[in-house]
């Protein structure tokens, strides 16, 4: 069929383990970001880089209509791969973790399709978009003009999710993904001998108490009926068996669905330094961090972008829950209205021929390739129902 995907996916998987093999961190997207844009510029695409540090748009018109934004996110984690596959990173210390090179590899995907099909009415705005991976890329790239440099009435974005079997598609309207703050506390004494504790306050005495009071936060002072969580994730302090430390330090993370949660939150943890320090003698300094707002779709995108995965071939239905993990698409929502899709992967096939899925942010974890064709036509499809009145046909799946 001339205009299915199947003639292009054998040349985008290999873009894919190519990116998968050379990951780049945030902000620092610079060969990708080039791969990018020389993949648009050889379609025929206007291409515009350097947005918001290393981000890349393409925009494709055909004639008049509305507007669209498409977005995916390029940047790797910071961490070694264990995977074993052909394709694994030849960086130490940063890897495609999460899959970010499957989403750039099939946006890239959907560009080629739409730039051969052109069954659509106005434009389509591919934004490729660096450090998604707790850096803010997609803020950074708002602050740059995004939306008034490329206007679109609606933008949308996918995850691949392996908790999902391959095939199928999820997403929800309101809340989907839950807002991201970090807290650093600093606790401090004077330091001492170990033996003689009575001549200092004792950090570690306090933030070990400080640490089992935060745990009771989310139990004790969040309704039962919303949902939030709070993980102490680092303790750092002392060096020496005999040696009272003067300062210990506690890092972890809050995850929340509304500003009123997070502000009971912040508000309660700020209070409970503030009593441990008085009772234990030391000093508390508290720094409260809100980095990523919660991810937020618009009913309407949703309902559109549910029928765009039907059409696409894709087993699509309301999510039951939204997750905890974060996402900074959550900016380009909070700008403009939309919706993002969570697309199943898993699980994925292992070179010993068992099946496998790792999660996201594993070591060992691998994009699915299988799960590109079907991320392509959801693309594909919400671009030609955002502006054609959800009159266009899509390309229908072939077996690939």
């Amino acid at each position: 069929m001339p205009h299915d995907i199947h003639d292009l996916l054998p040349a985008l998987t290999v873009l894919r383990h190519d990116l998968h093999a050379h990951p780049e961190l945030a902000f620092a997207e610079h060969r990708t970001a080039g791969i990018v844009a020389a993949a648009l510029r050889e379609l025929g695409l206007e291409v515009h880089e350097g947005i918001g540090g290393t981000g890349v748009v393409g925009v494709l018109r055909h004639g008049e209509g509305g507007s669209v934004g498409l977005r995916a996110d390029m940047d790797a984690l910071p961490m070694n791969e264990q995977g074993r596959h052909a394709h694994a990173s030849v960086h130490a210390g940063a890897h495609h973790g999460c899959g970010h090179d499957g989403h750039t590899a099939m946006l890239l995907g959907a560009a080629r399709q739409l730039a051969r099909t052109r069954r659509f009415a106005g434009t389509v705005n591919f934004i490729f978009q660096p450090a998604e991976e707790g850096r803010g890329g997609a803020d950074a790239m708002i602050r740059d003009g995004l939306f008034e440099r490329f206007p679109c009435e609606q933008v949308f974005a996918l995850h691949n999710w392996p908790d999902l079997p391959l095939g199928q598609a999820q997403t929800r309207p309101g809340p989907i993904m839950a807002a991201a703050d970090r807290f650093d506390i600093s606790v401090r004494g004077r330091g001492g001998h170990a033996a003689q504790p009575q001549h200092t306050p004792d950090a570690i005495l306090a933030a070990a108490q400080l640490v089992t009071q935060l745990n009771t936060i989310v139990a004790r002072r969040i309704d039962p009926g919303e949902s939030a969580v709070l993980s102490v994730t680092r303790i750092e302090g002392g060096h020496s068996h005999n040696v009272l430390p003067a300062e210990v330090q506690i890092t972890g993370t809050v995850r929340s669905f509304d500003t009123a949660s997070q502000d009971r939150i912040e508000a309660a943890l700020k209070a409970m330094a503030q009593g441990v320090a008085l009772a234990s003698g030391t000093e508390i300094e508290v720094r409260y961090t809100r980095y990523y707002p919660s991810t937020v779709n618009d009913a309407a995108a949703v309902e559109l972008a549910l029928e765009a995965a039907r059409a696409a071939g894709l087993q699509a239905a309301l999510a039951p829950r939204p997750a905890f993990t974060s996402e900074d698409f959550a900016f380009m929502l909070r700008a403009r209205p939309g919706a993002y899709l969570w697309l199943g992967q898993g699980p994925a096939q292992a070179q010993a021929g068992e099946p496998v899925s790792h999660p996201l942010h594993h070591p060992c974890y691998d994009f699915n390739d299988a799960a590109m064709a079907g991320g392509i036509r959801w693309f594909a499809s919400v671009a030609e129902r955002a502006l054609s009145g959800h009159g266009a046909a899509v390309c229908p799946p072939s077996s690939a």
